[in-house]
């Protein structure tokens, strides 16, 4: 990864090889121990359940989705779908798919935000190269960018189809081919109308608000961009009217419970912290480069008469403004933030590593003296993880040896960069800019390889054997004692397992702990195991 050489070329060709380079590592490190852990309550057990139900077709219609025979209201099935299909060539139809089945589609999709994301910035930086390489590089090495994505959940999807709704926008300015990219931002559309839909207007808003910023619709060819945008969002639009056919009003719980209602109410599950959470979320996942945000923040929006400054300034402030007000929130509501605060930050990485001399104001970031600081603060970072690692070989610090070897990659990587940062010479500056990555993504590596990565698994008891006693049960009514229904234990059971709520009118022969299922049988409840 050569940062600036591109630059002072001013080369008119995109990094192709480097973004694609990029798009294969993530999707590499998608597929390691894709398989190994059970699916996890409540997203990915849902997601696969509809997705069983629609390759069984045993939905009320086609192409509408049911949960247990239900409709099913939250999302559109758009990927579901297309894990159901995948369910349909590799697994028996008597059989319940494995887990590297059902995340293999999101997972697999989720992976294209890398280059696209590269791709995007050069738009916005034509010429830059290295900028471009260096967005990839920041999504690549995102926990959050890398984890979600390869769960079965919408959201990693999500992402890489709202990245190539803005491209196709960016490709509309004095494009030669209107209709082809028209047809494409209509398509991008469609999918998000399929997958989460009322994030469309969010990112459709912000984009729209960054074009009349720059004025940039005036040179597009508005007769063949509209026809092909029109187009291309027929496939949403016209599922979205059939599902309104079918089911009437309930169809509108879509958008008015899981889409407004967030904003109004409190809908759904999820923590009342409110816009506590993402700020959390955001400050947690997002290392090794949160502290560049602020500054690249800052840099942009002194830069806003430049396409990069208005695009990523619009973009993050139309999103937060649409995420942090909702009033239930989930961890995963932040995702979509991931791709402009990689559009900010790449260019300040560049310049971290190249430091141009230049006159142009613009071209200078703020707060320099500080930024100067940022790579000993990453080696004092790594320092302290290769502390924690060093401790971990004692008793006072057993907890930390599942950790062990994270700390170790993740120390070295960081501390190397770090001080290779510190160089007075911009060969020495891009080997530390290598290691920082490098130790990144194999922490990333050996984390997918461990059971750690899914660690939503480690706050409840596990249900594969529990599934295994409910299945043993076979044609006797369950119910489970303690807990809430759990769509995990759902998925392994192969039925529906609900709360028992201890009815007056039932007796039982033990009392029953919690996490426990009892079994209706005669009038009468009787213990059938715990945990």
């Amino acid at each position: 990864m050569r940062f600036g050489a591109a630059n002072r070329s001013g080369s008119t060709t995109a990094p192709w090889i480097a973004l694609a380079g990029m798009g294969v590592i993530a999707a590499l490190l998608a597929l390691i121990g894709l398989g190994d852990l059970p699916l996890r309550d409540f997203d990915e057990a849902t997601v696969a359940r509809v997705a069983f139900e629609l390759r069984h077709e045993l939905g009320e219609a086609p192409l509408l989705p049911t949960l247990w025979g239900s409709p099913y209201l939250n999302k559109a099935p758009g990927l579901h779908g297309l894990i159901a299909g995948l369910i349909r060539v590799t697994t028996p139809a008597d059989e319940l798919p494995a887990e590297w089945v059902v995340r293999l589609v999101p997972a697999g999709l989720s992976c294209l935000v890398v280059p696209i994301g590269g791709w995007l910035q050069w738009r916005l930086r034509p010429g830059d190269r290295a900028s471009a390489v260096a967005t990839s590089v920041i999504l690549l090495s995102l926990l959050p960018v890398a984890r979600h994505g390869r769960l079965a959940m919408l959201d990693g999807t999500q992402l890489t189809a709202m990245a190539l709704l803005w491209l196709a926008v960016l490709e509309l300015h004095s494009s030669q081919r209107s209709g082809y990219w028209g047809l494409t931002a209509g398509l991008m559309a469609s999918t998000m109308l399929l997958l989460k839909a009322p994030l469309l207007v969010p990112c459709g808003m912000a984009a729209g608000i960054a074009v009349v910023w720059g004025q940039e619709w005036k040179t597009w060819k508005l007769a063949s961009a509209g026809a092909g945008l029109v187009i291309g969002l027929l496939p949403g639009m016209g599922w979205h009217l059939w599902h309104a056919h079918i089911r009437g009003a309930q169809a509108f719980w879509l958008w008015g419970g899981d889409g407004a209602g967030r904003v109004l109410l409190d809908a759904g599950e999820g923590s009342d912290l409110g816009w506590r959470v993402p700020v959390i979320e955001m400050l947690e996942g997002g290392w090794p480069w949160l502290p560049l945000f602020p500054i690249a923040l800052l840099w942009a929006w002194r830069s806003r008469r430049s396409r990069w400054g208005r695009w990523s300034v619009a973009t993050l402030v139309t999103l937060a403004g649409a995420i942090l007000p909702l009033r239930t929130q989930l961890p995963w509501y932040s995702h979509p933030l991931w791709l402009p605060v990689a559009l900010l930050c790449a260019p300040l990485l560049v310049w971290l590593v190249e430091r141009p001399r230049s006159s142009d104001a613009g071209a200078t970031p703020p707060c320099r003296w500080l930024l100067l600081r940022l790579p000993l603060f990453w080696a004092s970072l790594g320092l302290l993880l290769l502390v924690g690692f060093g401790s971990s070989f004692s008793s006072l610090a057993s907890d930390l040896v599942p950790y062990r070897n994270l700390a170790l990659v993740l120390g070295l990587g960081w501390c190397a960069g770090g001080l290779w940062l510190r160089s007075s010479t911009p060969k020495h500056r891009r080997i530390g800019v290598i290691s920082l990555v490098s130790g990144t993504v194999a922490a990333l590596a050996l984390l997918f390889h461990s059971p750690l990565w899914l660690w939503e698994l480690n706050e409840s008891w596990a249900v594969k054997p529990v599934a295994a006693l409910a299945s043993a049960a076979s044609g006797e009514p369950l119910l489970l004692k303690g807990y809430d229904e759990r769509p995990s234990l759902n998925w392994y059971a192969q039925r529906r397992i609900q709360r028992f709520e201890g009815d007056a009118g039932w007796r039982l022969s033990d009392k029953p702990q919690e996490g426990c299922l009892v079994r209706g049988r005669a009038g009468r409840w009787t213990l059938a195991d715990c945990r």
